[in-house]
């Protein structure tokens, strides 16, 4: 038993902010032992948001999430803290979707690239690569983050100074943010390592 929770596996994925073009993506190794809200958590991160408005998933024709009846309707969420990515893999699932935000719509898309065996040198979840910085928060959707890009990037646009004020700074859509990105996933697999290791030591008992 103890053996089998010391080797570990890892599966790495793309994921993809539909609806903009160039591509704002972010590739990651997670835990195959990770829920998807664990992943929730893991997205949140890699695309810099907060997390304090509604998500779901997306796997074939089931939903998951946190259940919430003024949203559930006729298809209720199933709980995303009751299914692992091995799951998922093991069902030969090898893309799914994600959505943040029902009112700015920012649906992702999930790929499966690769499952390898974790390197014991590394710290999981891992940020590997990507591409451009994602939109803020309540920025109003794909129309309203390409409105904002053209306000924040041409000083002599009418909303400029609405929108620095607005977004608290400047905002250059080119730079993915990679330290503030490696920071928080940091954070997140310490926290795992730290409750594998106080696993591992009650089992070795």
């Amino acid at each position: 038993m103890t053996e089998l929770v010391r080797t570990e596996q890892i599966a790495r994925l793309r994921i993809t902010l539909e609806g903009i073009e160039p591509a704002i993506w972010r590739q990651v190794e997670v835990p195959l032992n990770a829920t998807l809200k664990a992943l929730h958590d893991v997205i949140q991160a890699a695309f810099g948001w907060e997390g304090y408005h509604l998500h779901l998933f997306e796997v074939g024709e089931e939903r998951y999430g946190a259940p919430d009846p003024e949203w559930d309707g006729l298809r209720p969420l199933r709980s995303e803290k009751a299914i692992y990515l091995a799951t998922l893999i093991e069902r030969g699932i090898e893309r799914f979707g994600y959505t943040y935000d029902f009112g700015d719509d920012w649906r992702h898309e999930i790929a499966i690239e690769a499952l390898e065996a974790a390197d014991p040198a590394k710290e999981y979840p891992r940020f590997l690569s990507g591409a451009r910085r994602a939109p803020p928060e309540d920025v109003g959707g794909v129309p309203g983050y390409e409105e904002f890009v053209r306000a924040m990037t041409h000083p002599r646009h009418r909303e400029h100074k609405a929108m620095l004020t607005w977004h608290g700074g400047p905002y250059d859509p080119e730079d993915i943010g990679e330290a503030e990105i490696v920071a928080a996933l940091g954070k997140q697999a310490r926290r795992r390592t730290l409750g594998r290791a106080a696993y591992l030591k009650s089992v070795d008992r």
